[in-house]
Parts: structure tokens; sequence; C-alpha cells
């Protein structure tokens, strides 16, 4: 067996520690991987796999394409290990000292590039204890940090339905709790493949996550946090913040104190209904185009992006704070000269959360200062704007800090244009620091120098084409053509042949030489000093970057709704705590904006708990009715948000609550038909659905037998009707169940308006009083494009369904004639039946008894006869 070199040696004793992660072994200008990583890396990265000494598989790339690849690792779920050389190889003695300076995982990117720049990249721990869970949501890309927890028996639709809002890249869990059957079901929920990684028990043990949050941010006790008795929710945050350090992720100082969050405190959303109501992707094709969010993102910077993204997962329940952010967007709507300006210095907004994050890291470069200094630049204009508005805009002038003097030191300290490295100089703008000033005018005059020792040595020599050049290799020499080779000076010292010319120095020029090279390597050394100071400066102001940053987001959550309402025709909502829901000329918001040729009919919606509870939706597929309903939940979200909403008027109600069932397909990896999903997602909006929900139910009880399907469909109104109270829109084929409005008083029949031509059928998307009892399933069909004969062989067999045969109308009536011979009345029967009813039974005598039964009797074996 071959004896292992130094560096393999090294790369295993630094692996041994990484077992779990893919180790990225840098060495000179590329990352290499070995072994096993190699292998992989073969694979994933589509690579060449090689071998070095035959024993060793190596694969690699070029340092520079560390983002290329990185990304395609972390999108497959792998952790990766980058190890640096920390010292300088030439100064080694030895092998060169290698170190891991950062484990990037899912939920731990940090770089720009790998991220969606408008969607958080949350690192999600949950904590599964005895009776319930906790959660914590960091984003240390942006520093948010979001934490909560939930006990009893809504624990686990809690876990589930938050996890799906928080789509997170990575979740870490207390060991022993991965395979938690709650847990597993609330994952296969998300419909995303999610690295699961279980993390050491102890980093989850109640005094030590304590710890580590009193730690992290520098206070005496929880209660500052303000979630000293949320035990869960403490032990999933400490047990982050431990998973953050261990990966080696700086000492995280831009992380913003935990927010701590009730579920209950916002608009209850479950998975089903996010996923229904398309709030930020598409059910089909999984991507922002022709979801909610896509209409209404007209935000102009990444912040505004991620907040406006936010707010559409979590709808407000409190009035006040609803009517704060309309009264924002009324003031901006109203005043088209102020939203254009305010829009246009927002363009010049940079990313400040994640430029403030990699600041932290000791990743950004000048770049990323320069274009934080531009966005510090525009925040005087952007608050002496705000502050010519009205109430809400002033409110938010003074959350808004300028930091004039960061902003003037960044333009004193850095060039306007540096270079991507930090390490090559050209990065400080003169007159910054004396050093640098003197070093550079040494640099620069040095140079001169050796100009002009060139047009002297040419005239010394009578050379006119004799020349002073430099490379990297040999430094400044003077370079004479073979023609001229006999005029070259004795003092001229040969330093290189080429094919036509000759490359000689002098003392003269290797003292200058020195002397230029050696300002420029300490310009270099000196430069980098000056901008990590720079980069230091920039990190104490954290605190007031973030609050600057909070309040451009939500000026540009505010303008890019209020440019919705202007270039859409949206309304303000009046919203209030009554129960009444009420929509005039209601419009579907995404379904308008991707109809090409065609305008959208709008249409009416009241609800309310004492005349129209419950809409009893009937009509044909594709009428209108999924629209409908859809459009009256958007508006009614559109308005808790804080945005104004697609309609001639609005009368919210506030809803605590918006729950869905449109549609339902097999959960295979559940092991759940479409039937039991169905009655899964039923099960679950009775359950949770109080009087103040919104609840909408599509085609309950389709996936059974008829007689099984009305049955279920009548007993879930009844019970949602009854028991729970809740606002109803309630659509279905099963038109039996429209007359439950003369049953209930506050059950409304509405139908989709379809006018029939001939054959024909034209939908008019008009959804009016009243019900259908015609469901249109072979005109749809045909409108479908199935072919002519399965059509005309679908009438031929409804209409022998629904008209019966001569056979069975003569059975019938034969049936119906015994029916009624069998109560005609016989006389003579009759007449025995008289006698024994009037007959006087304590003074009968055994004797004449029986003679009144044996005649009974004969009269009944008679009729038999007769029959």
């Amino acid at each position: 067996m071959k004896t292992e070199t130094p560096m393999i040696r090294q790369y295993r004793e630094i692996k041994e520690h990484n077992q779990d992660k893919i180790l990225l072994f840098r060495v000179g200008d590329f990352y290499e991987l070995f072994f096993d990583d190699a292998k992989i890396g073969a694979r994933e990265l589509e690579i060449t796999l090689t071998a070095r000494d035959k024993d060793v598989p190596l694969a690699g790339f070029p340092y520079h394409a560390l983002n290329t690849y990185l990304s395609r690792l972390i999108e497959r779920g792998y952790k990766v290990a980058i190890c640096e050389q920390v010292e300088d190889p030439k100064q080694a003695k030895g092998i060169v000292k290698r170190e891991i300076v950062q484990v990037i995982t899912p939920g731990t990117v940090t770089e720009t590039s790998l991220l969606d720049e408008k969607s958080n990249n949350y690192l999600v721990s949950v904590y599964v204890g005895r009776g319930g869970f906790g959660l914590a949501a960091v984003d240390v890309s942006t520093g948010q940090f979001v934490m909560s927890q939930e006990r009893g028996s809504q624990a686990a639709r809690f876990l589930a339905d938050e996890l799906c809002r928080l789509n997170p890249a990575e979740i870490i869990v207390n060991e022993g709790a991965k395979d938690n059957q709650v847990l597993t079901e609330a994952m296969a929920r998300l419909g995303t493949q999610v690295a699961i990684n279980p993390c050491r028990d102890k980093n989850y043990a109640l005094k030590q996550a304590q710890e580590t949050l009193l730690s992290q941010f520098a206070v005496q006790n929880l209660d500052s946090l303000g979630c000293a008795d949320l035990f869960f929710a403490v032990s999933a945050a400490g047990a982050a913040l431990a998973y953050l350090h261990d990966n080696r992720q700086g000492n995280l100082s831009h992380l913003q104190q935990p927010e701590v969050y009730n579920a209950e405190g916002y608009m209850v959303l479950d998975a089903a209904t996010r996923r229904n109501l398309e709030l930020t992707r598409t059910i089909r094709e999984e991507r922002k185009y022709g979801s909610l969010l896509w209409v209404l993102d007209k935000t102009r910077s990444a912040l505004g992006g991620r907040l406006l993204k936010r707010w559409l997962e979590q709808p407000l329940l409190d009035k006040a704070a609803i009517c704060e952010r309309l009264d924002a967007v009324e003031e901006l709507a109203g005043d088209f000269l102020m939203l254009d300006e305010l829009s246009e210095l927002l363009d010049e907004v940079y990313d400040l959360e994640r430029l403030l994050s990699k600041v932290h890291y000791e990743s950004a470069n000048a770049r990323d200062l320069v274009a934080l200094r531009s966005t510090l630049a525009v925040l005087p204009a952007v608050r002496e704007k705000l502050l010519s508005g009205g109430e809400r805009m002033q409110t938010l002038a003074r959350h808004l800090p300028v930091l004039e003097d960061l902003s003037l030191y960044l333009t004193e300290a850095l060039c306007d244009d540096p270079p991507l490295s930090v390490r090559d100089g050209g990065l400080v703008r003169d007159r910054f620091h004396p050093d640098v000033d003197k070093l550079r005018h040494a640099c620069r005059h040095g140079r001169d120098y050796i100009l002009s020792m060139e047009q002297r040595e040419r005239e010394r020599t009578g050379i006119k084409s004799l020349k002073v050049g430099y490379n990297k290799v040999f430094g400044y020499y003077i370079e004479i053509t073979r023609a001229n080779a006999h005029l070259t000076p004795d003092d001229y010292i040969r330093k290189q042949t080429l094919a036509n010319a000759e490359r000689y120095i002098t003392p003269e020029l290797k003292e200058y030489e020195a002397t230029v090279l050696g300002a420029e390597e300490k310009i270099c050394a000196l430069e980098y000093e000056l901008f990590q100071e720079v980069r230091r400066k920039v990190g104490a102001n954290t605190m007031e970057i973030q609050e600057a940053a909070a309040a451009l987001a939500q000026l540009d959550v505010f303008q890019s709704l209020a440019r919705v309402a202007r270039d859409y025709r949206y309304v303000r909502p009046q919203v209030d705590d009554g129960d009444v829901v009420d929509i005039r000329e209601g419009r579907h918001p995404v379904v308008e904006r991707v109809m090409q040729d065609s305008m959208f009919v709008p249409n009416d919606t009241r609800l309310d708990r004492d005349n129209q509870r419950l809409l009893m939706i009937t009509g044909p597929n594709m009428a209108g009715k999924s629209t409908y309903m859809r459009q009256t939940a958007l508006i009614v979200l559109l308005a808790q948000v804080g945005s104004f909403v697609p309609a001639a008027s609005a009368n919210i109600g506030l809803v605590d609550r918006i729950f869905t069932r449109i549609g339902a397909a097999d959960d295979l990896v559940g092991g759940q038909s479409t039937f039991m999903v169905e009655m899964s997602e039923v099960a679950n909006i009775l359950s949770r659905a109080t009087d103040k929900s919104l609840v909408l139910l599509d085609e309950v009880g389709r996936g059974t037998s008829t007689f099984d399907g009305i049955s279920i469909a009548r007993a879930v109104v009844e019970h949602l009707y009854g028991k729970v109270g809740a606002r109803t829109l309630f659509a279905t084929h099963y038109h039996e169940l429209t007359d439950l409005a003369s049953d209930l008083p506050a059950v409304q029949n509405m139908a989709t308006a379809v006018k029939e031509k001939g054959e024909d059928i034209v939908f008019l998307h008009k959804v009016i009083a009243g019900s259908v009892d015609h469901s249109y399933g072979i005109q749809v069909a045909r409108l479908a494009g199935l072919p002519q004969r399965v059509i005309s062989r679908s009438r031929e067999i409804l209409n022998s369904l629904e008209s019966p045969t001569q056979a069975v109308r003569e059975t019938a009536a034969a049936s119906e004639a015994e029916q009624m011979r069998l109560f005609m009345p016989d006389p003579e029967l009759t007449g025995l039946m008289d006698e024994v009813q009037e007959a006087d039974l304590m003074t009968t005598t055994p004797l004449e008894a029986m003679q009144m039964l044996y005649k009974l009797q004969q009269a009944l074996k008679k009729g038999n006869e007769d029959g």
C-alpha cells in the first residue's frame, strides 16, 4: 500500500470531523473533492472523475466557479463545507495550513446569487415536545427571526400550516422526533423536498436554549424578548442558533431579536386553502405567474417583494392595523405625482438586509458597499417626500433614519467603480488616507521615471526602437531587437533571449522596480486593511440600517398596492367587526388580468349570519362557480391584508379563517384516495371553522355513490349552518340540496346563468338568485371535444335513464293496481270487522269468540283465493 501524501492525510483529518458534508478542499486555484465526495461531485455536478496516484478518486473545479457548483449541491439538499488555505503558500513550512471557514446548508445560504431575491430562505427549527410543538424560523440572509408554539389538539395542524406558509429550505428537529407521525404528515403536505436534519437533544434542552438566546441578544432575561414562558418555542429557537454557530455562521450579530407571534393572531390559512387560492404560486405549474402575488407585486426592491409576500401569507385580524395600511395605500393612490416620484427613488434601493448580512459574514466586497452607499444617498430625498404627504406617510418618515454620517463616510472612503476583488487595490478614494496617497504618488511617479528613462536610453544608445517593458515573471526590462544588438552598452545585463530580441536590466532599472513594485504591494495590503475597517464601520450601524430597510420595505409595499389600485380600478374596502360580507360587482383579481380578448363579468356577493349565511350555488361545469367562490375569498383576504379590492364596493366583516375544499387528488404517498383526501379536508374544516370563518366547499361528496354523496353533503351543510354558523359558499351538482333553502331560513339558492341555443349552451358567467335542475354535462363534454359518436350515444343513454320504457311503465301500473286493490274495502270482511269491533269481550263466551274468529279466518282465505 502506498504511503499517503501529507495533503491527503490533512484532508482525511478534516473530513473525519465533517462526515455528513461535501468537503470542498482548496488546492491553489481549484476546489478539489476526494474519495466518495469526488464520486458524488462527478455525478451531481457533471464534472470529470479522475484519480490521484490511481488510488484516490478526484474531481474538482476552478475556485471562481464556486457559486455555480455550490448552488447545484445546495439545491439537491447537500451540506457543503468550504476548506480554505489560511496561510500564504509562499511562507508555509511544509503543508499549507487549511481550515473549514464556512459550512453551507440549504437553510444557511447567504450568497445572493444563490437566492430568490423576493423570497425568504428559512431555516426552521422544530421542537417536538409532550403535548405540543415549538417552532423558530431564521433567515440568516436577511436577519429575520420569528418564533411560536402551540399546545393541545390544534398543535399538529399548527405545525402543518406554519411549515406550508414558511416553505423552509431546511428543517432541523430534535433527535428521535424526525420520524414523528405529525411531522411526517406535515412534511408530506409541503409538496416539495426539504432537507430534515436531526440535531442533538442537548441543543434543545430548555436551560441551554435559554442561555443561548440570552448570550446571542445580550439580555438579562427572556422577559425582554417576550418569550419567557414559551418553553417549546425557546427550545426551538435556541437550537436554531446553536446549529448556526456549529456551522460557522459568524457571530450572527445581524440577527434581529426574535419576533414572537401567535398563529391565531392572523387569519388562519391552512395548506389546502393556500394551494387552492393560489396565493403565491399556481397549483399546476408551481410558478409565480398566474398567482395573486403576481398581480399585486409591483414592488421596486427585493425588500418590498419579500414583505409583500409575508403580508399576503398572514392577513390581519386587527381592524385598526388593517385601516392603517388602507390609509397609507389611499394616500399614495390619491396622489399620482408623489406615487411616481417615490417609485423612482425606490428604483435606487438595493437589498439592504442581504447586503448587511454579507457585511457580518465578511463576504461583502467594495461593490456591495457602494450599492449600500447608493441606497443611503436616496434616504434624505425619500424622507423629505414622505414628510410632504399625509399622516401615514409622515409616520413612515419618522421611522426612516437617513444615516447621513455613514453615507458621507462611504463616499469619502470608496471609489465609484471599485474592482470585484478586495485584495488587488483600487478600492480607496484619493485623499481618504495619507499613507495610501504617499504610496500612490511613489508608484505613479516611479512609472513616470521609468518612461523618462526609456527616452534617455534611446538617446544614449541611438536605438530608436528600444523600449522599457514589464511582465509579472521578469519584472521591468529593456528590450533591444537583434538588428540593433551591436549597439548594446556594456553595462546592460542580459536577462532573457527571444526569437528576435534580447532583454536586459540595469542596476538603475532594478532599483526603481523595487520602489514601484514595493509600493504596489504595500498599497494593496493597506487598502485591504482600510476596507475591513470600512466594513466594520458599516456593521456598527446595523440597527439603523435595519430600521431603514424596514421602512423602505413598507413604503415599497404601499406603493405597489397603490399602483395596483390605480391601474386596475380597485376600491377601498370598508372593514368592520360585523358579520356582513357585501361585495358589489366583484372581480377575480387574477382571472381578469390573464383574460386577453374578453371582459371579465363581475358578480355580487352578500353573506351575513341572519339572512344569507350559506349560499347554495348550482350550475354546470365551466359556468364560473369556482371562479365566483375564489374571487369572494380573495377579495376578503385582500381587504384584511390592507389592500384595495377589485370591486365597485366592498364591506367586509372580519373573517378569522378562510377554508377551502376545491378539487382533490389522490395522496399516493399518504396512502389516501381522492375521496379520503376530500373527507379529510372537510373534517378539518368542520373541526376548526368558527362563526367568524369563511368556508368554500365545492362538490362535496362527489367521490362516492350518489346517495352516499347527497347524504354526506346535506349533513355537512346542516352542520356548518346549525352547529358552526360559518359564512359559507357551497357549490354542488346535487340539485336535491336546493330544497334546503325552504327548510333553513338563512340558506339562499344561487345559480350560474346559462343560455341555451338548441343543443348548444352559452355560459353567461353571471351568478343570480335561484337554482338549476340540469347539469348540462353532455353539452360541456361536447365543448371539451368528445367525439360526436360518444356525444350521441350519451344522449341515448340519458334519455333511457330519464324516460322509463313501456315495460317499466306497465310493471309500474300493475304494481300500482295491486297496491290499490289491497287497500279497497271488501263488504263481507268489513262486516266481520265491525262485528268484532262492537263485541263486548267481557261478556262474550269462549264459544262465541271462536265462532267470530272462524268467520274472519274464512273471509280472509276467500280474499286470498280471489286475489
